[in-house]
């Protein structure tokens, strides 16, 4: 059932005479039931809207990243290698399935692969496998915002 805009007249009478010239329009039971589901069907497209508006926000949310510069520090010898770090977010992700990429800034010696792992929702590790005594890592954090 869709909503009919009713176009409400009030009794008008005349001044003098006290007749009445125009009647206006009879307050009624399938009148109040029309305005009843006009107030329902627009409460009802405002949840829809609001819905969908928060969609839209977490969907922005998941494709904003974040930028992360490390400096790591290894002082073993290889193979051995202690260059782990932990990161932490700015931004708490809401799920694990945000995708970490990783840009090597600079490096004193081979660094090997730069490794993620022991992802969190509000952070995750960082490591090189080389035998570099030290790396700057930038690490691009996209996602996980569903």
């Amino acid at each position: 059932m869709s909503y009919k805009p009713t176009n409400w007249q009030d009794d008008i009478y005349d001044e003098e005479s006290g007749e009445l010239i125009q009647e206006g329009t009879p307050m009624s039971r399938p009148q109040f039931f029309n305005m009843e589901t006009g107030i329902f069907a627009g409460n009802v497209l405002g949840l829809v809207l609001l819905q969908e508006l928060l969609q839209v926000r977490r969907n922005v949310a998941d494709l904003e990243g974040e930028l992360i510069e490390v400096q790591l520090t290894n002082s073993q010898k290889y193979p051995f290698n202690n260059s782990t770090k932990t990161i932490a977010f700015s931004k708490e992700r809401d799920a694990l399935t945000y995708e970490i990429g990783t840009e090597v800034l600079s490096a004193n010696g081979p660094i090997g692969e730069v490794e993620v792992f022991d992802k969190a929702i509000n952070g995750c590790k960082v490591k090189f496998t080389g035998s570099a005594t030290a790396a700057a890592i930038r690490c691009y954090i996209r996602g996980g915002m569903k």
